[in-house]
């Protein structure tokens, strides 16, 4: 992908979740915003039946999953939630 990276906002209710995560957990986390900044679109579509919503993107890696919107125009990535099943 060219261009800068995408800027991550969290919403409050992610953002409160990411605090409270055990440290471990919040690394993995930041890693799969990582992974997620060089490809908004590397993660699969969290409702594939919407079509107007393909840029909710839902990144899981085990016991956690980050359900974010890639705004493209903007270059921004917001984190609407952090699910940690720990």
């Amino acid at each position: 992908m060219t261009g800068q990276p995408y800027a991550v906002r969290l919403s409050p209710p992610a953002a409160k979740v990411l605090t409270a995560l055990p440290e471990h957990a919040e690394q993995m986390a930041r890693d799969v915003l990582d992974a997620a900044v060089g490809n908004p679109r590397g993660f699969p579509q969290w409702d594939v039946g919407d079509p107007e919503g393909e840029d909710v993107r839902i990144a899981s890696v085990g016991q956690l999953s980050v359900v974010y919107f890639a705004n493209h125009a903007l270059r921004h990535l917001s984190v609407l939630d952090i699910v940690w099943l720990g």
